[in-house]
């Protein structure tokens, strides 16, 4: 077994614990999540990886950001947090990568992750996970244009977009460039 497959058992056994720990049924978490009941059945087996909308709806529901869900998944942060021991997640339906250079730790509020979208390529989250988390996108490379509650922001390498999240979020990109950013998380 490779080290993504591990990682990928452990997202659906721990997707499994937190459904199970709020007391849900599968239809339940369907109705908190807007993800079907089938869809859910099949992430917590392990039969298929969820996106990076399906996992922004479930941590909604939960109401937890993404990175908190995925630190739940390691096993273990050090202080130093070598290349190699960066969490990579790839969303299989749009290429989307997040890295999470910086992972949250106990007694640390901020973490930095990096994140890269292909050319031509929309992800929306409907609802934050943390509502007023703040936060600070840096773009390192190409263009990215972030709707956050409504209100598009066209942004180029080195400019910095800080923002409290309290609604909807929308990432695009355009058919020609894509994007490369760091976001800080607070």
């Amino acid at each position: 077994m490779n080290m993504m497959d591990d990682f990928s058992n452990r997202l659906a056994n721990r997707l499994n614990e937190l459904r199970r720990s709020h007391g849900w049924s599968l239809d339940q978490l369907a109705e908190h999540s807007g993800i079907s009941r089938a869809t859910l059945s099949r992430m917590e087996k392990g039969d298929v990886s969820p996106t990076a909308e399906t996992l922004g709806r479930l941590c909604a529901a939960y109401g937890l950001p993404m990175s908190r869900l995925l630190m739940m998944v390691e096993d273990s942060f050090d202080a130093r947090v070598p290349f190699e021991r960066q969490p990579e997640w790839r969303d299989p339906e749009t290429g989307f990568t997040r890295r999470s250079v910086s992972p949250p730790a106990t007694g640390l509020s901020g973490e930095v992750l990096e994140g890269h979208l292909p050319p031509d390529t929309v992800i929306t989250y409907d609802t934050p996970p943390k509502p007023g988390q703040e936060h600070h996108l840096i773009m390192l490379d190409g263009a990215l244009t972030l709707t956050v509650d409504g209100v598009a922001h066209a942004l180029n390498g080195g400019d910095c977009l800080r923002y409290h999240l309290s609604g909807s979020t929308r990432f695009e990109t355009a058919p020609a460039r894509g994007a490369r950013y760091l976001l800080v998380l607070i």
